[in-house]
């Protein structure tokens, strides 16, 4: 295990994107992206995700400084296509169409299609939050079958992150952001790589079999090499059982189907150096101001919030936590200590800097 400085992993990963032929500003972007979700507990979103992105960078199938074409609108509501740029270029722009729209009617909606990898999507619940507007995101990844029904063995869902965002005036949001299978194909990814292991029974293989190896997604692999989901015969498993896989399902509709980026299926793969067909997201943003004149809405979150954590904990000495304070904590810890990577991890990002050619020196005064 390596533990590096927050602003020097995000420089040494920005080197890397810049040599891989993004723009200055986009590889600060993807820099800054990719280790705040690091620092908010995500590794699942972090800088694992950075050979991928360069695979998908060189094969084509992600491309550098796009901007997003507008496909229809209304005053309240708009497609954007995000024409196959990096996530984190694009999925700002489109929630900046959603914020502005939102701020001149009270509500928006914003359905975006083939987006890169869009990476931790609270960061674009906490990006609306800061202009005080609640906003609900239903996410698929159209072509990475990677997920098993409830009552199922084979693959036919992707991960399909919700995400509720909530401001507080003065406090940091409330951050509602899961998958809807057991575990993201990140965290299958941080441990196929030396990271945390996988809960109990997260994967699933085509005979019913439940278990946490990572090979089940994979097939087999070494330590620094890419992992290719097409290689591997199980599935990660819903979450919550019927409940989990219900709002999986409505997020393949909504974020896929309805967006026009389509719904996960057969017609992409799985998630390899060419396969990624992008993400879909379908967003939609309220005004607390317009809906509730009277501001009662900060002050009735204030009180349930208090409430809802006023509850006695189920372990002596533990507490009830929102969605968000944990990732807070976190953020706060890691941006004093710095942020942990296995080794593996930081051998494959050392690799990938190498391979785009970032300057050997620059790369041993990343690590020291």
């Amino acid at each position: 295990m390596v533990t590096l400085k927050a602003d020097a992993l995000a420089a040494l990963v920005r080197d890397i994107f810049a040599k891989a032929g993004c723009s200055a500003a986009e590889a600060e972007r993807i820099g800054r992206y990719l280790v705040s979700a690091n620092l908010t507990g995500h590794d699942s979103h972090g800088v694992v995700r950075v050979p991928r992105y360069v695979q998908w960078k060189k094969a084509g199938v992600v491309v550098a400084d796009r901007a997003v074409r507008i496909v229809t609108e209304t005053p309240v509501l708009a497609v954007v296509d995000g024409q196959h740029g990096f996530g984190q270029t694009v999925a700002p722009q489109a929630v900046a169409i959603g914020i502005r729209k939102c701020r001149e009617n009270g509500l928006s909606m914003v359905a975006l299609r083939n987006a890169g990898h869009i990476g931790r999507v609270g960061d674009w619940a906490e990006m609306a939050a800061a202009d005080g507007l609640v906003s609900v995101h239903f996410v698929n990844a159209s072509g990475s079958v990677l997920v098993a029904p409830f009552g199922g063995t084979e693959r036919r869902l992707s991960t399909a992150p919700f995400v509720v965002g909530v401001p507080r005036p003065g406090q940091a949001p409330i951050i509602l952001d899961f998958a809807t299978s057991i575990v993201a194909e990140g965290k299958v990814l941080v441990a196929s790589q030396g990271g945390k292991e996988l809960p109990d029974n997260a994967l699933i293989d085509r005979d019913g079999r439940m278990g946490t190896d990572p090979r089940l997604l994979y097939g087999d692999y070494t330590a620094t090499g890419p992992r290719d989901h097409s290689k591997g015969k199980g599935a990660i498993r819903a979450f919550g059982e019927h409940k989990g896989s219900g709002l999986a399902l409505m997020c393949e509709l909504l974020g896929g189907s309805l967006t026009g980026m389509k719904a996960t299926g057969e017609h992409g793969g799985g998630v390899s150096a060419d396969r990624f067909r992008g993400n879909g997201m379908l967003s939609f943003y309220v005004d607390p101001k317009t809906l509730d004149p009277e501001a009662m809405f900060p002050d009735d979150v204030a009180r349930y919030i208090a409430y809802f954590k006023s509850a006695k904990p189920a372990m002596p000495g533990s507490e009830v936590l929102i969605p968000g304070e944990p990732e807070q904590r976190t953020r706060a810890q890691r941006a004093r200590e710095g942020v942990p990577l296995p080794d593996e991890i930081w051998a494959s990002i050392l690799a990938t800097a190498r391979e785009v050619g970032v300057d050997e020196n620059r790369i041993q005064q990343a690590g020291a």
